[in-house]
């Protein structure tokens, strides 16, 4: 084994807090657009990725293509950051590096 472990951390609300993706055991889009993830732990916390907003909604898989952006990057080197983007009228996940 190389020792190399990718670390995946996803920001959530604007980017003041940041979630590590392995810890992430649920994730929910309700139909006001909010994705909420629920973390791995016995208090069953959730924390906010996202809040919905009335002008600009979020795609019906959103929450899939975290889970692929994710997965795509763990064979990546170094730890990565992922966070939501709202550009051209359109959300998508962008990654770059911590």
């Amino acid at each position: 084994m190389s020792g190399t472990v990718t670390e995946v951390w996803v920001a959530a609300s604007g980017g003041h807090d940041i979630v590590r993706a392995d810890a992430i055991v649920m994730l929910r889009l309700d139909e006001t657009g909010r994705l909420t993830a629920q973390l791995r732990d016995d208090a069953k916390v959730s924390v906010s990725l996202l809040e919905g907003s009335s002008d600009s909604h979020l795609p019906n898989d959103f929450h899939r293509q975290l889970i692929r952006a994710v997965a795509e990057l763990a064979d990546s080197s170094g730890a990565q950051l992922v966070r939501a983007r709202h550009q051209g009228g359109v959300w998508h996940w962008i990654s770059e590096p911590l």
